[in-house]
């Protein structure tokens, strides 16, 4: 698959909410996670490597969330191998008030997969 392709699919994936398909499917097994240094305070890996390791910081941080009100993903940009998309959640967290995330996530495409992930929020 092509940069766009990957990011056709993920931004198909994203919108209806299937986090572990877009893992399943797009991304190498290798690939690495990089979060924002300010996560280290919460518990949260910064830099997590290989496919399952994603999966299950994903599924852990899913059940630090009591509900989500609703979510989104903007269009991918592209270029070269990357591309960026802009995720958006209304949510609210186990004994927390409810609150509005946005964050910017750029990804590495190599081979035809997703090589690396990295977040900005």
């Amino acid at each position: 698959m092509t940069t766009q392709q990957i990011a056709d699919r993920y931004y198909e994936l994203a919108n209806k909410s299937q986090w572990v398909e877009i893992l399943d499917e797009l991304h190498d097994d290798n690939a690495t996670c990089q979060e924002p240094e300010k996560v280290a305070a919460m518990g949260v890996p910064v830099i997590t490597s290989g496919k399952e390791a994603i999966k299950a910081k994903g599924a852990a941080n899913r059940t630090r969330i009591e509900a989500i009100h609703s979510q989104s993903c903007s269009e991918p940009l592209v270029a070269g191998d990357f591309f960026t998309v802009v995720l958006k959640r209304d949510l609210t967290f186990k004994e927390k008030p409810r609150t509005q995330l946005e964050e910017i996530g750029v990804y590495h495409v190599k081979n035809g997969k997703i090589v690396s992930e990295q977040f900005f929020y």
